[in-house]
């Protein structure tokens, strides 16, 4: 074989796999748009929560630095979607106060919300002797003798989406729902049993995805 013959044999190897890229490249690009077509048309809108109302059965910070915490809240999480169903993978629900967590996360059982469908979680988040920051620990025995309390129910976890046969890989998605209490007066809730107090709150969570 000459040496132009080993040449040509190159160059038709270079064109062929310039040729293979360039495919891949279009249909790359074609598969993009009709994914983003298909998004734009089913217009996806974040999952809706609602923090319903929140059970204080223990709150304690009579021990320096160390708080021991019994909640149970009642979130609804709403899909708005039509035509996009979610799945709810790793999904963790915990309180905070002063941007602390003071309780341990509770774990959602994954599940499907499917389209409008609402959900209703009732978790019970506890922490014993959990360590705090002393501010935190001052402030909040500070804010109970007051009569005023103001904790956040935080939602941290994975979703996916559900089109037709198709499931998006996971989103992140990060939920707040402040929780402000009347703590001093039990006359602003309703007693639930021994010294458990039960909050109405029907307040609205902030979604970031």
């Amino acid at each position: 074989m000459s040496a132009k013959d080993c040449d040509d044999h190159g160059d038709r190897r270079r064109k062929l796999f310039r040729r293979l890229c360039a495919g891949l490249l279009v249909f790359n690009l074609i598969l993009l748009v009709i994914v983003l077509l298909v998004w734009a048309i089913l217009r996806p809108h974040k999952p809706q929560f609602v923090l319903q109302d929140v059970t204080i059965y223990n709150l304690n910070a009579s021990v320096p630095n160390f708080l021991t915490t019994s909640i149970g809240v009642t979130i609804s999480s709403r899909n708005p979607n039509d035509r996009i169903g979610v799945y709810y993978d790793r999904v963790g629900v915990f309180a905070t106060y002063n941007n602390q967590q003071i309780t341990l996360r509770y774990q959602i059982p994954p599940s499907y919300q499917g389209h409008k469908e609402v959900d209703i979680w009732s978790p019970v988040l506890s922490g014993n002797s959990v360590p705090v920051a002393p501010y935190n620990s001052f402030a909040l025995n500070q804010e109970q003798a007051g009569g005023a309390l103001l904790l956040m129910i935080k939602i941290d976890g994975r979703v996916r989406w559900k089109v037709g046969t198709f499931t998006s890989g996971r989103y992140h998605i990060y939920v707040k729902c402040p929780a402000y209490i009347s703590y001093g007066s039990k006359n602003n809730g309703i007693v639930v049993g021994g010294n458990a107090v039960k909050y109405q709150m029907v307040q609205k969570c902030s979604v970031s995805i």
